[in-house]
């Protein structure tokens, strides 16, 4: 009989990342309306960084294997699903990270079940798990029960509460020895070459300040990045911006870039195209900066500035200079 909550832990340079932690503290609120326990699952051979039982989890399982010491789709995916086989959860969650997003459907398709993808709402209907999801570009939500067991989502960043850590929790440790060949591995990460990026992971960000067309050349983006550097928060961009080479794709925002929920939102340049709007609809607070009153983008602001914003980019970033250092 299935019985459970598996969240996958994932894992970054040594540290947990913390839409793992929210999907961990997601899965415990679950299971204490069903009385059952959280597995933590990572992959990997050093301790993890966060203390999970404090999050939450009553079992930490540890999957070593010596092909898995660099991330494959073709390794992970084989791991889980035989860990999933041999606990028999009754749900598997996940962030709706990068990874989450690769990995998920892969494991759901090796298990024949069904999943949901970058779910706002999670909930437990007569066993069966039942998410909320955006649908539509974020025009409509989607009430979706997952049938089969495992039900299998991911959750989508900033978006559950982390909770406060109880550090008087204990887990019990599992170690799990999954059966993998060299042959099963379509494709091997040799080695990974990282770009120098932001100091705060753009989907983990609880401020982002993103420019658009309006910023008019790649010249003018250390404007938004000052601003985003003096709130502690990470730049966007439009695909416009992306498009016309001004900044890395990394840091796109929307329907074909990344999907978003910081608490704040400020828009700077951006006229507010549906495909944009898809991505950042979520954050709790929106701020729009723009020259012109007829944006889209002030349709779903909470706050508002008409004007140039290479005159109030710069001023907003001196007075919080000034409020900090007060």
């Amino acid at each position: 009989m299935a019985q459970g909550i598996l969240v996958f832990i994932e894992e970054r340079e040594g540290r947990v990342k913390k839409p793992s932690l929210e999907a961990l503290g997601a899965a415990r609120r679950l299971a204490d309306g069903l009385q059952e326990a959280v597995i933590a699952l990572r992959i990997g051979t050093e301790e993890p960084s966060e203390n999970l039982a404090a999050y939450g989890a009553d079992r930490v399982m540890t999957v070593r294997h010596d092909l898995l010491q660099a991330y494959s789709t073709d390794g992970y995916a084989a791991a889980l699903a035989q860990a999933i086989r041999s606990i028999q959860p009754r749900f598997v969650l996940s962030s709706a990270s990068a990874m989450g997003r690769d990995l998920l459907p892969r494991v759901a398709a090796k298990l024949g079940v069904g999943l949901a993808q970058d779910c706002i709402e999670i909930h437990a209907d007569g066993g069966r798990l039942e998410c909320v999801r955006p649908i539509y570009a974020g025009k409509a939500y989607a009430r979706v029960r997952l049938p089969l067991s495992p039900g299998m989502a991911t959750l989508r960043p900033n978006v559950f509460s982390l909770g406060d850590p109880d550090s008087g929790r204990s887990a019990e440790a599992i170690d799990f020895a999954p059966e993998l060949t060299a042959g099963q591995f379509r494709a091997v990460v040799r080695e990974v070459k990282a770009s120098a990026g932001q100091k705060v992971e753009l989907t983990e960000a609880n401020i982002i300040v993103s420019g658009g067309r309006g910023m008019k050349g790649p010249e003018n983006f250390p404007l938004i990045e000052q601003l985003a550097g003096v709130l502690g928060g990470a730049v966007g961009a439009s695909r416009s911006a992306v498009d016309s080479g001004w900044i890395d794709q990394q840091h796109q925002v929307g329907q074909t870039g990344k999907t978003v929920s910081p608490t704040c939102y400020i828009a700077c340049g951006i006229s507010g195209a549906i495909q944009h709007l898809a991505g950042m609809s979520s954050s709790k607070y929106v701020v729009a900066i723009n020259k012109d009153p007829e944006a889209p983008i002030f349709s779903v602001a909470d706050y508002g500035i008409v004007g140039d914003l290479f005159a109030v980019v710069p001023a907003l970033t001196e007075e919080i200079r000034k409020l900090k250092s007060s």
